[in-house]
């Protein structure tokens, strides 16, 4: 029996598309729901703007939270049991990328997934977060459903052994320092790296910090034990921040604007005209023409198929519609 009565009034499926989901759920995770009540509210985004019979709103929110903190214990785990004697630095950036939101969404399409979500046309095709976002709700099901190993077994046997190279995705390296410079070359910004810290952590190694500067005003902070690794977790978290805050870049563009507007100042006092003056002015160089890079691009899906299950349709179909008909009684 559910705890929560209200999920009973999720929503009423015809038999046969009820069958259909129990069928599309064994497809993705490789079991059975045993309250499929869990998988039909992960499926709801909140433009859909279902209800209760108390007139509650029902969307998959709420399991997206829940999804989203299992996911990184999960993650977290098989990333410290799979690289051993790595650091904390590389364990945590490997997890990262396995659970951004760009990679669940990837996901998400790759098994599926998208298509399952109930929305309106709208936000289907504007929500680029959406099939991420159902992607950790449809996790946060699973703990609900069948509990923490349970996920742990889908992580590992449906993702991280048919659909994601782990090593892979890993060891990929993107120079966010080269991204950011190109940014700033572009857009005739100036930049620099400055070093806020050197310190040692409990095992002796140094630890350096460097913060990012852009004509004169503070961008992000990044650790690393080297100079270069800093850098680059700097540099990477300044282009998120570009991307994501308008109101920080049009702070870096009036800064660049008074600076120039101060440069561009006449000079009061006028040569004689019997002197002859001979002055250089140092152009700055045309940048070529970039794309605004991106953080997310960091490994591609694109060569990745998932591998078919071992069982005829007509018989995830059978065994479907005999649990579907289980979870009834």
């Amino acid at each position: 029996m559910l705890n929560n009565s209200n999920l009973i009034d999720i929503i009423r499926l015809p038999f046969r598309k009820e069958k259909e989901l129990f069928s599309a759920i064994y497809e993705m995770t490789g079991f059975y729901p045993r309250h499929i009540e869990y998988y039909k509210l992960a499926l709801m985004h909140k433009s859909a703007s279902m209800r209760n019979a108390k007139g509650r709103p029902l969307n998959n929110e709420r399991l997206e939270f829940l999804g989203d903190a299992i996911l990184d214990a999960v993650v977290g785990d098989i990333v410290f049991r799979h690289f051993e004697g790595k650091r904390e630095g590389f364990l945590t950036n490997t997890r990262s990328k396995l659970v951004q939101r760009e990679t669940l969404g990837r996901l998400a399409q790759e098994m599926g997934l998208l298509q399952l979500i109930q929305s309106s046309d709208h936000s289907t095709s504007h929500n680029s977060y959406m099939g991420g976002n159902a992607f950790e709700a449809l996790v946060g099901a699973i703990y609900l459903d069948r509990g923490y190993d349970a996920c742990m077994l889908f992580m590992k046997k449906r993702i991280l052994k048919q659909l994601i190279n782990i090593d892979k995705v890993a060891y990929k390296e993107v120079n966010f320092k080269s991204k950011l410079l190109e940014w700033t070359q572009k857009n005739r910004v100036r930049m620099e790296f400055r070093q806020v810290s050197q310190s040692k952590d409990d095992s002796g190694s140094p630890v350096f910090e460097t913060v990012t500067i852009i004509e004169g005003i503070e961008g992000c902070k990044g650790k690393g034990y080297s100079k270069k690794e800093s850098q680059q977790l700097a540099s990477k978290d300044t282009l998120q921040r570009l991307r994501r805050e308008p109101q920080f870049i049009d702070a870096i563009f009036a800064a660049k604007t008074e600076r120039t507007k101060m440069e561009e100042e006449p000079v009061q006092a006028v040569p004689e005209v019997e002197v002859e003056v001979d002055v250089e002015v140092e152009q700055e160089a045309e940048a070529p023409a970039t794309v605004v890079p991106e953080t997310n691009d960091e490994f591609s899906l694109d060569d990745i198929t998932a591998v078919p299950v071992e069982k005829s349709r007509e018989d995830i179909i059978a065994e479907a519609e005999a649990a579907a008909f289980a979870a009834e009684s």
